[in-house]
């Protein structure tokens, strides 16, 4: 009640009710501008929407954040740690990290490895989204997004949409996690019509809703 917005106001309620969040969750949700976060792309009758059913994963782009919260794995904001020590604390805080990815994700494996020919690589995280139907490809890098990271991910989803994913299936998404990245590199590294393929910032801290917002707003200007 104390969330002054009505419409916001009601949208976290029926993500509390759809998705059995505890008051330390919603408290948690609420702090990390889950509903600014979804709405700063979004028109207005598509937030409207979100006050209406929540959130709504119809395609792709639905279930994904830019920035996703993880203050929840306890690492600090300077880049004192590896890819290694992300992986396993969101290994050890699942629960809160499948949370934080939103609607309809299940745990499929870690560190899967595919290989073809002589060359054998490693996939980070994978999931499957029950709503979409397709798997999700998580791909976890500290530091700087390089071009070579989207290439990479590239392969990764081809393979999974030509070996593994079954015909009735959905089209796999990947999702590079970074510390930062360049717009204009991921926007000339993709094709135009891109609809698998998603870089997203991680922020290791909780940001008051006023500063995620900057950081939201300076990032798509």
């Amino acid at each position: 009640m104390r969330i002054d917005d009505e419409i916001e106001r009601k949208f976290y309620e029926i993500e509390t009710f759809k998705n059995n969040w505890s008051l330390r969750e919603l408290e948690r949700q609420y702090n990390s501008a889950l509903f600014t976060r979804l709405t700063l792309s979004k028109n207005k009758n598509e937030i409207l929407k979100l006050a209406e059913q929540g959130q709504i994963i119809e395609k792709p782009i639905d279930a994904i954040k830019d920035p996703y919260v993880l203050e929840f794995i306890g690492l600090p904001e300077q880049n004192t740690y590896s890819e290694n020590d992300l992986e396993q604390k969101l290994i050890d805080k699942l629960e809160h990290f499948l949370l934080e990815l939103g609607t309809g994700f299940t745990f499929v494996a870690r560190q899967n490895r595919i290989s073809f020919e002589d060359k054998h690589f490693r996939i980070d995280l994978v999931f499957y989204n029950r709503i979409l139907r397709c798997f999700v490809l998580i791909d976890l890098k500290v530091g700087e997004l390089k071009h070579q990271d989207i290439g990479q991910m590239q392969m990764y989803v081809n393979f999974y949409d030509r070996k593994v994913k079954l015909e009735d299936e959905s089209k796999t998404i990947g999702i590079i996690l970074c510390q930062n990245k360049s717009e204009a590199v991921v926007e000339y590294t993709l094709p135009e019509n891109n609809t698998q393929i998603y870089a997203s910032k991680y922020l290791t801290v909780l940001p008051s809703k006023e500063t995620l917002l900057k950081l939201i707003e300076s990032d798509d200007n």
